[in-house]
């Protein structure tokens, strides 16, 4: 007789989900998935509503990355409504994302994950957070808190708010950037950029003595899907899909968003409302790909500025193709995050940024479109149809987590072929587990669409499907 375990909640992640690992009867683990079983909302919500309240009312499904589901849904709208964004609008656009990207990494690497880097795995549970990893290491966790309000306040700067700022639009964005807010931006950078360096450097430092849960964490061959700009570098805005190798090598490029469902499968599975996307030519399980900022840096050929282009040489120098464990999207956050800063300061010294021109008017308009950008979490498409009186007739979100969804599962089946222990939940297997789910820095508001739903589980299971335990 087999049995069951079954963890819930998995903590320190946005949204609730249950992970479930299965055992034979020697106890060995026969299989382990993540379960997301919040209900999809959004995408019905957004049928009869005008394509010009899209950008405010999908960036309503979360508000860590709204900021991307507004630019994604707003590209849709620029189709829409033949509305070409003004010069000074498409590197507004820019500038908010970057400030996302910092401050939702900041959000995922110091207040979700650092705990368990400066405390351990094995640390007390009830304090194992980021309060009592704050005073362990209160210069790491200060930096953090800078990097997140730094990112904050340029979208306060842009919006007028940290969060859900009703800034970018079809067309462009609602207001240009005077001087005196581009200076205040400015004027923070500086202090931004040492404390990114001073986090990865303490990050590499540590590294050689987390390689035990890096081979244990997500360590699995796949191919990894990003957007990447016209010369290869990192554009969480612009580009083309390029989808590479657990070797690196670039099996397709160049390919337009726009044509994502015939180049993507969505697979439904009973356990969960989470879609489990695939490239379709590969197939599947063979084409359940990665996207997010470990993908994003197997993917691209360069950052594009000087800082992160050797953080990057040195990131590559932890594979021998891709770098391939989740465990190492942490570091990838930094990089990356380094780069959104250095990115910010070359686009304040713009002159065309404070263009006052901001908002183009509607041209030729067309009936179905696709936006697309890089979320903090990976790719992300918004694909509307609408009628002729620009109401939405028809909806569908493809976002990070949710092509994620099978790696998640397959890393939850590496750590748990790693640490289980008999037939009960142990800290040490909770704990990792959870971590595992967290390397990903899943939304799971954001792949569900949700409204409202339960929290996370982990459930061990025997061979007959019974219940042995649960937290």
């Amino acid at each position: 007789m087999g049995r069951r375990v079954v963890i819930d909640p998995v903590t320190r992640i946005e949204g609730r989900s249950r992970a479930v690992i299965e055992l034979d009867e020697a106890g060995r683990v026969r299989d382990a998935r993540v379960e997301v079983t919040a209900l999809r909302g959004f995408e019905a919500v957004c049928a009869g509503r005008p394509l010009r309240e899209l950008p405010a009312l999908t960036a309503r499904i979360c508000g860590i990355c709204p900021t991307a589901h507004a630019l994604a849904a707003a590209k849709a709208g620029d189709v829409l409504l033949g509305a070409a964004p003004p010069p000074a609008a498409r590197r507004l656009r820019r500038l908010a994302m970057l400030a996302q990207l910092v401050q939702s990494h900041a959000l995922a690497f110091f207040y979700l994950s650092a705990p368990d880097f400066v405390l351990g795995y094995d640390a007390e549970p009830a304090r194992r957070n980021f309060l009592v990893a704050a005073e362990v290491a209160p210069g790491l966790l200060r930096d953090g808190v800078l990097l997140r309000r730094v990112g904050q306040e340029v979208l306060a700067r842009l919006g007028g708010r940290r969060v859900h700022a009703p800034y970018i639009v079809a067309g462009g964005v609602a207001a240009p950037l005077t001087p005196s807010d581009r200076d205040a931006i400015a004027a923070g950078l500086p202090e931004a950029l040492a404390a990114a360096e001073r986090t990865l450097a303490w990050w590499a430092a540590t590294l050689p003595a987390r390689a035990d849960e890096a081979a244990s964490c997500g360590a699995f061959e796949t191919p990894f899907l990003a957007l990447v700009g016209a010369k290869g570098e990192l554009d969480p805005c612009e580009g083309a899909l390029r989808l590479v190798s657990a070797a690196g090598a670039i099996l397709e490029d160049g390919l337009d968003p726009a044509r994502y469902q015939e180049l993507i499968g969505e697979r439904t599975v009973t356990w969960s409302r989470l879609k489990h996307p695939y490239w379709r030519s590969l197939g599947f399980p063979a084409g359940a790909y990665r996207v997010g900022p470990l993908a994003r840096l197997n993917a691209v050929a360069r950052c594009g500025t000087p800082r992160a282009d050797r953080a990057l040489r040195e990131f590559r120098a932890l594979g021998r193709g891709a770098v391939l464990s989740t465990f190492h999207a942490h570091g990838a956050r930094l990089v990356e995050i380094l780069f959104a800063l250095e990115r910010m300061d070359e686009l304040l010294r713009d002159p065309h940024l404070l263009g006052r021109e901001v908002l183009a008017p509607a041209g030729e308009a067309c009936g179905e479109a696709v936006g697309a950008c890089e979320a903090p979490r990976g790719t992300l498409f918004h694909h509307y149809r609408v009628d002729a009186g620009g109401l939405v007739t028809w909806a569908n979100l493809l976002v990070a987590t949710g092509q994620n969804a099978t790696a998640m599962d397959r890393a939850v089946r590496q750590v748990a072929a790693r640490w289980v222990d008999g037939p009960r939940i142990t800290e040490a297997l909770r704990s990792r587990v959870s971590a595992a789910i967290r390397a990903f820095d899943p939304c799971l508001s954001c792949s569900t669409h949700a409204v409202r739903g339960p929290e996370a589980e982990l459930r061990l299971v025997g061979a007959s499907g019974e219940l042995l335990d649960e937290i």
